[in-house]
């Protein structure tokens, strides 16, 4: 039989702590263990959430977690996992914009907070292109890229094809450096000077490319790099 909130001392039960005292006041393995639900035969559900918590060595890394690291933890099995998994989802999906469309763009930081819970704690780099009109509002975006900590190669086609469908008038480029670290690389800024080239060969100027991380951006226009 394994331990269940139940089976925690009253005022220990994180249930009942958030009817009393509101979500806010609960603790990440207090919140942890309402998904968990059950402990093993070993552990209270609290003491599960608590090394589930130790083991990523920090509570972030649950931004990251995949399914299948999550079943390699002792004491979760599928269902624990896809619950986790879902209520991660569910928060990233709730704390980003449900439509860009008509937002107007005034400077980076605008962006940067639009898009940061979008490509930020992951392990892969992403590359979005969003293209706006006239009057420097969003028509549309496009993940255009996916790599690997180590790989950001796309080629340019891919971008100025999503331009011309979108009926783009410019184009900000936006993506993640998994390191953290927002300075540009040699690749990053070789890779921004040919898209600039093309874009106004295109006659769709390329205005702003953004290195996002977890707490800070890198314009390129900012730093008169465009």
């Amino acid at each position: 039989m394994s331990y269940k909130i139940k089976d925690l001392p009253l005022d220990e039960r994180p249930r009942e702590k958030l009817k009393e005292k509101g979500a806010e006041n609960l603790s990440n393995e207090e919140l942890l263990a309402i998904l968990l639900r059950t402990g093993t035969h070993e552990e209270s559900v609290k003491d599960l959430s608590i090394r589930l918590i130790k083991q990523l060595k920090s509570f972030r890394k649950l931004n990251t977690i995949t399914y299948k690291d999550l079943i390699k933890i002792k004491g979760i099995k599928e269902a624990k996992a896809i619950t986790i998994i879902a209520a991660i989802e569910l928060g990233r999906r709730l704390a980003t914009p449900e439509d860009l469309k008509k937002l107007k763009i005034t400077n980076a930081e605008s962006l940067y907070e639009h898009f940061r819970l979008k490509i930020v704690n992951t392990n892969q780099e992403k590359l979005f292109a969003v293209f706006l009109n006239t009057k420097n509002e969003v028509i549309s975006y496009e993940t255009v890229f996916v790599g690997t900590q180590n790989k950001s190669i796309t080629h340019p086609r891919e971008i100025f094809h999503a331009a011309i469908k979108n009926s783009a008038v410019k184009i900000i480029l936006l993506h993640n450096h998994p390191t953290g670290d927002v300075t540009p690389s040699k690749e990053d800024i070789t890779f921004t000077n040919n898209i600039k080239e093309l874009s106004m060969m295109l006659q769709i100027p390329l205005i702003d490319h953004i290195i996002i991380g977890e707490t800070q951006y890198f314009s390129f226009f900012d730093q008169g790099m465009l």
